[in-house]
Order: structure tokens, then C-alpha cells, then sequence
């Protein structure tokens, strides 16, 4: 039986972990800790909330009293890091946040787990910190290039990836340092139920919905390797169960797709639903899918970003090797279920896209 704390649990890969660990877990137990910042969201552990298995605690990951008291009160055995500020562009415009989060958070993670597991009198015994990080931290890719592997030199090119590659480094000396049983997973792209809608596919799926542009930078030939968010969960579940202490494990979706191409696809499938349901039409009605006008005619082509990564690829050889992972959904199967799911929970992402994000989206984007 295993005792978890889960950092950063109401976020979108937390979320999603969470209730894959509790589907398949039925003894251990988890502790979750957030912030509740305004990308987490406690309506996504809602399915969660109830269960003796599971302890939602609000705060954050650099009160490092706080996490050592709940890993010595609960005898937590394991630490799951997803806690992190992940959006490129506000990193951009803010990297303050990023730094304090991704690079000193997780530093005092690591001194709290040191200090009971490793220092305190009941400490030695077995355990785990296991960090999820970005592929970002890689840097970018030419069309030509090999995927990244876990190899691949640093070479991060936005305040976000430079906060998640010094964490990464962070991570890695605790355990050659002092001997603290670390992994890392450095994964794709995700996307999947319960995702903020800043990011691309929730945001394009969203602005369909309400007859609003779907915003692509640059020529829209930046290229992502997507991962289904159950796979990414499929995947940390290995490398807990399986993975070597001190290693390093990527995981991919063996995806890559253009970022036109995805919105492109995310509008025939939009189009599809609303042609096949007459229910979509009515609720939707500012929709131009609604209306027998293709979504595609809302593709806006804006300004690219500043230091845009052209191209990034995963590969996923080491944990498929080590580990026998494979991804279950292709990109096609896995985006199919994306816009179902948001289609199905409107009262999820109605909830979400009131107030301070709303004013941020239309700064952005223009309404």
C-alpha cells in the first residue's frame, strides 16, 4: 500500500491522476496539496471528494512545514510534483511566478522530503520523488532533427522551460548528493479532460462554441508530440512502479502535428457534432458550426510569439524499453474524446470562464 501527496492536484494532469490512481488503487491512500491559483480548480478532484482514500489540503508547496508535517502525520511514502506555473505566455509577460513556483517550490519539496525521510530518526526507509517535467526544457527542434532524448543537452528558450530545466537539475542533485530516491518524466504536449482553456485544443474548442476567432501565431507550422493525459498518467504509474531511482524517463504520444493542423481537425470534428446533434445548435447558438458555416472560417493568424520553439518530438524508446509503456490513444482516438468530454461538461468550463480569465482571454485575444 502506498501513501501519496500529489502537489498541484486540482491542475489539469494532477486532476486527471488523481482519479486514474484512485480507479486502480484501491488501498493506498493520497494527499493532495494546491494552492487553488487560478488554474487550479477544486470541481475537477469533485469525483474524489468524499472518498476515505483521499484528503484534499489547500496551500502551498513552499511552506515547507506545512509538507513535512503531512508527510510525517499521514507517513507519506511518496511525493508526485505536478505543482507548476506552465503557461509559456504567461511566463513571458510575468516570469516572477514562474521562478518562485517551478524552481523554489520545488526546492522546498525536496528539503522537506529530505528532512523526513532522510534526516529524521524514522527516516531511510523507503520512498519516492518523483518530478513531472516539460520536454520544453530541450529547447527547439529542426524539421530534420532527431526527437528529443533523455540525453538531449538543455536548452530551454522561455522563462517557463528555464524554470522547469533548473528544477530538473534541483531534482537530480538531491539524489546524487544526498541520496534522496528521485525520477523525473519529462513528457509532450497533453491534453484531455479537465485542461484550462489558455492552452491550444481547449481554447480553440471553447471559441468555437461561442463564435469567437481561433487564434494560431506565426504560420501555424510549429510542430507539438501530443500525449493524451491518461497515457501521461499510464506512464508516471510505470516509472513509480518500475522506474530506477536517479533516472530520467520520457514520455511521448508518438503525435506530432502541426498546430494548423490541429485546430483543422478540431473544426471537422466540431462541424461533425454539430450536423449529427441538433441539441448543440440550440445551446450553441453563436457557433458558425451551428449555422452550416465550416469553424474553420474563424482561423485568425496573429503575431507570433517571442522565441516560439518551432518543433518539438519526443522519444519514448527508454520507457517503452525499461518499462513496457506504450500510449493507449492515438491523437485521432484521443482529441475524439477531448471534445466530447468538454461538449458533456459545460458546467465545468461555464464555471471556469468566468471572471479574472474571461478579462485575461480578451486581452489576449480580443474577445
Amino acid at each position: 500500500m502506498a501513501r501519496l501527496l500529489v502537489t498541484g492536484a486540482a491542475g489539469f494532469i494532477g486532476a486527471n491522476f488523481v482519479h486514474y490512481w484512485l480507479a486502480r488503487y484501491p488501498d493506498d491512500r493520497l494527499v493532495v496539496l494546491d494552492l487553488l491559483t487560478y488554474a487550479g480548480n477544486r470541481a475537477s478532484l469533485a469525483a474524489a471528494e468524499g472518498d476515505p482514500r483521499f484528503r484534499f489540503v489547500q496551500g502551498d508547496i513552499n511552506d515547507e512545514a506545512l509538507v513535512g508535517q503531512l508527510l510525517r502525520e499521514e507517513r507519506l511514502d511518496t511525493i508526485v510534483n505536478f505543482a507548476a506555473e506552465s503557461h509559456v505566455d504567461r511566463s513571458i509577460h510575468g516570469p516572477d511566478p514562474f521562478v518562485q513556483t517551478n524552481i523554489v517550490g520545488t526546492h522546498s519539496l525536496l528539503k522537506a522530503a529530505k528532512a523526513v525521510w532522510l534526516d529524521a530518526s524514522f527516516g531511510g526507509r523507503p520512498h519516492r520523488f518523483h518530478h513531472v517535467s516539460t520536454d520544453e526544457v530541450y529547447g527547439s527542434l529542426a524539421s530534420a532533427d532527431p526527437a528529443f532524448t533523455e540525453s538531449t543537452p538543455y536548452a530551454p528558450n522561455s522563462p517557463y522551460s528555464a524554470s522547469k530545466a533548473a528544477a530538473d537539475h534541483l531534482v537530480r542533485a538531491y539524489h546524487h548528493t544526498y541520496g534522496l530516491q528521485v525520477t523525473t518524466s519529462n513528457c509532450s504536449n497533453n491534453y484531455g479532460p479537465y485542461q484550462f482553456p489558455e492552452k491550444l485544443i481547449p481554447l480553440v474548442l471553447l471559441n468555437i462554441l461561442h463564435g469567437k476567432a481561433l487564434p494560431i501565431y506565426g504560420d501555424g507550422e510549429n510542430i507539438r508530440d501530443w500525449l493524451y493525459v491518461e497515457d501521461h498518467c499510464q506512464g508516471i504509474e510505470r516509472v513509480l512502479n518500475k522506474g530506477r531511482a536517479g533516472e530520467v524517463y520520457n514520455i511521448g504520444g508518438n503525435n506530432e502535428w502541426t498546430n494548423i493542423e490541429i485546430v483543422r481537425l478540431i473544426c471537422r470534428l466540431m462541424d461533425e457534432r454539430f450536423a449529427a446533434d441538433p441539441g448543440l445548435r440550440r445551446r450553441f447558438p453563436e457557433s458558425p458550426a451551428g449555422e452550416g458555416k465550416g469553424a474553420a472560417g474563424l482561423i485568425t493568424f496573429v503575431t507570433d510569439r517571442p522565441g516560439h520553439d518551432r518543433r518539438y518530438a519526443i522519444n519514448a524508446s527508454k520507457i517503452s524499453a525499461e518499462l513496457g509503456y506504450q500510449p493507449q490513444e492515438t491523437f485521432e482516438s484521443g482529441i475524439a474524446r477531448t471534445v466530447d468530454w468538454y461538449l458533456a461538461n459545460e458546467p465545468w468550463w461555464r464555471a471556469v470562464m468566468d471572471g479574472s480569465y474571461r478579462q485575461w482571454l480578451e486581452t489576449q485575444y480580443g474577445g
